[in-house]
């Protein structure tokens, strides 16, 4: 943007103003432009269409879903309409590194270069749920004991800081008193979950900034309140479930919403939404109570806790369709009980125990957790899956009741839209290319669905607007992406192999691999729909290769793919966290290979629920459910290719079907646009040349 259209935004707003002042749509293109420079990019065709669209949406109180691939710049697209919206924005993203991005990077530098045409700078926030930040009251005053009674001091507990535990303690003490922000995310190195625990509390167990002596200093409060003064809130897709299924508001108000990394929105919202009940949680309880609730209560909850162990010690694993009677019996004893030690403790509350008052909220959160959870199980709602999980972790063989929505899109039609313009964006939301199958996931049908290009006369008044009874209209635009996907990178499918069984064993997919490996001189991200598949490739392939193969969880994931960027020769297998997230351009990572379409487990409580329940109205089960599942992971494995512009190589997949099956079409066109191919011997001739030509690895910078 040239000083003279600065000065002519300038102009147009007058001094420096206190109040945020909305600037008008046809400036955006040049605040993208200064925002673009300030940070040293190169501004994109589609980042342009992106912001113009992003403001078009807020303008017409419409909601709008943006695909926009990898290098697009998408965050800038979004960020400078927002801040010229000129009302408060809520910004959700699933992982910390774009949170940091965006807090640390973007946002401090997009500020300062539409400063000119805002007249002011606009304030920014991150925040996140109070379990992410230290408790000082824990740090000072110890912490309540789930071994014994009362307050204890962990390290003490532990006969000193021999143990990794009183460590860990003693560090975050110590880190207390040196840090700005309490925020999880800021100690390096970290802290087991248990130590964390140690010194930090959930929403239900604070003691509330006025009866808490460490209230004016508390890091939770310090952030909230930075959050009200802030015109832009970064946050979680956590705490945006929270906000909008919990009917009790956590987010500031806000005009805009803007959802990054969409994809990962449902998944997120369903964990917001699942309880369980396990025997743990359940004895916990009794600990907790045993000090101050009275005994019949508490021995009353001893009992439920007693006959629960006993029943899922015994449990088998799956759905449940309705809770047989001795499960329910003894559902409801906890349910009761736990009714019992709440309905005590607040009774002990009003005897003045001031300084027990830490004791007392960890006791009444664990109670009235066990009571929602058990009064929700007992509801028997249509709405919700039940099923029984087993689970080893920590070799106790234990099992637990879990319950969890069988749909998320209603809960977020009626918590998302209904107050402010939505713009939800990922690299991946068109899967079958079509938008249709995300948006209906997230609540929006596509009965309301505009068309994707705006005309002259279209809707031209602002807005349906927004509130009980407004119909939500929403607009889907795929950018596209700066990278030339047909030239960058060839998509193999293995045809001539036979399709995968349940077991992992399929020799002919080893060779395969190996071959595929030896082609690219390693340069191998491989992406395992299970653990145990990963773990077979590696071990065969250590055998019959001299690339050096790295594994998840053998090392940290943040070191093994330090690891893995810093050697052209090196391999990296792995499962779920490695489809996603995985960001290393240059030739380290020239071979993508998936070792079978990520089709959820046949036994998935959930999954199966949620596909039943589609095939029941009618709809195609498959293709909603385990379909789009799989889809939404093969196109985010894809993305893992090419990162850059001068990035090439191949994506493999060692499952035939993807050309033999008639649903096959649907995971070619949700992938990035490469260059397709069932030729084996092209691929390696391919591979074979990119190798040869491949340039040196670039430097890695440590990612926090």
């Amino acid at each position: 943007m040239t000083n003279d259209s600065e000065s002519q935004l300038a102009a147009d707003h007058g001094e420096d103003a206190d109040e945020p002042v909305a600037v008008p749509r046809s400036r955006i293109p040049d605040l993208l432009h200064a925002a673009v420079a300030a940070v040293g990019g190169v501004e994109r065709p589609g980042q342009v269409r992106m912001a113009e669209a992003v403001a078009d949406a807020v303008d017409h109180g419409e909601h709008l879903l943006v695909q926009a691939g990898t290098g697009t710049g998408k965050s800038l697209a979004y960020l400078v309409p927002a801040l010229a919206h000129g009302d408060r924005v809520v910004i959700a993203t699933a992982t910390l590194a774009l949170q940091r991005q965006l807090v640390e990077r973007d946002l401090p530098r997009t500020v300062e270069a539409l400063h000119p045409a805002l007249r002011r700078r606009p304030l920014f926030a991150m925040l996140k749920g109070r379990s992410n930040y230290l408790c000082l009251h824990r740090a000072n005053e110890g912490t309540p004991s789930d071994e014994g009674e009362g307050l204890f001091d962990p390290v003490d507990a532990l006969g000193g800081p021999t143990g990794k535990l009183g460590q860990d303690v003693l560090r975050l003490r110590d880190w207390a008193e040196e840090t700005d922000t309490g925020d999880r995310d800021d100690l390096s190195p970290g802290v087991s979950d248990k130590a964390w625990a140690q010194l930090s509390v959930t929403s239900k167990e604070c003691l509330g900034a006025t009866r808490c002596a460490y209230g004016q200093e508390c890091f939770a409060e310090k952030a909230r309140e930075r959050a009200k003064l802030a015109d832009v809130v970064v946050t979680n897709h956590a705490m945006l479930a929270i906000d909008a299924i919990e009917g009790a508001p956590v987010l500031p108000e806000h005009g805009l919403l803007i959802v990054d990394e969409a994809h990962e929105l449902v998944n997120r919202v369903t964990g917001a939404a699942t309880a369980e009940l396990t025997v743990g949680a359940v004895n916990r309880a009794v600990k907790r109570a045993a000090r101050l609730a009275n005994e019949k209560a508490v021995d009353a909850l001893q009992a439920a806790a007693e006959n629960y162990h006993g029943l899922m010690e015994t449990a088998q694993p799956g759905r449940v369709e309705e809770l047989p009677e001795y499960l329910a019996y003894a559902v409801t004893a906890i349910r009761d009980a736990s009714r019992q030690v709440i309905t005590s403790l607040g009774e002990t509350r009003d005897k003045g125990l001031s300084d027990e008052d830490a004791v007392r909220k960890q006791a009444m959160a664990s109670a009235e957790t066990l009571h929602e959870t058990a009064e929700r199980l007992l509801e028997d709602s249509e709405y919700d899956v039940v099923w029984i999980e087993r689970s080893d972790r920590y070799g106790l063989g234990t099992a637990s009741l879990r319950v969890a929505p069988l749909s998320v899109s209603g809960l977020l039609r009626e918590g998302l839209y209904k107050e402010r313009s939505v713009v939800l964006t990922s690299a991946t939301l068109k899967l079958g290319g079509d938008f249709n199958g995300v948006a209906a996931s997230v609540g929006l049908p596509s009965e309301t669905r505009l068309p994707d290009v705006r005309t002259a006369g279209d809707n031209p008044e602002p807005g349906p607007g927004f509130g009980e009874d407004a119909v939500q209209y929403w607009r889907g635009i795929d950018v596209g992406s700066p990278f030339k996907y047909p030239k960058q990178g060839i998509l193999y499918v293995a045809r001539h192999l036979a399709d995968p069984g349940r077991d992992p064993e399929r020799p002919d997919m080893l060779d395969e691999l190996a071959e595929l490996i030896g082609a690219a001189g390693g340069r191998t991200l491989g992406l395992f729909s299970s653990m145990r598949g990963a773990q077979t490739a590696a071990e065969a392939m250590r055998e019959r290769l001299d690339q050096r193969i790295l594994l998840q969880g053998e090392d940290t994931l943040g070191e093994l793919i330090r690891d893995f960027a810093a050697d052209a020769s090196t391999c990296l297998f792995g499962t779920l966290s490695l489809w996603q997230g995985v960001d290393v351009p240059g030739s380290s990572c020239q071979l993508v290979v998936m070792d079978r379409i990520p089709f959820p487990r046949p036994d998935d409580p959930l999954m199966s629920a949620r596909q039943k329940d589609v095939e029941q109205r009618g709809g195609n089960g498959f293709m909603a459910v385990a379909a789009t599942h799989a889809a939404l992971l093969m196109a985010q494995g894809a993305g893992r290719l090419v990162r850059a512009a001068d990035d090439r190589g191949v994506v493999a997949v060692l499952d035939p079907r993807v050309e033999t099956k008639r649903y096959g079409g649907f995971f070619r066109s949700s992938m990035p646009e490469f260059w397709y191919t069932t030729d084996r011997n092209q691929v390696r001739r391919s591979l074979a040349a990119i190798d040869a030509s491949a340039a040196p690895v670039r430097p890695v910078e440590k990612r926090g």
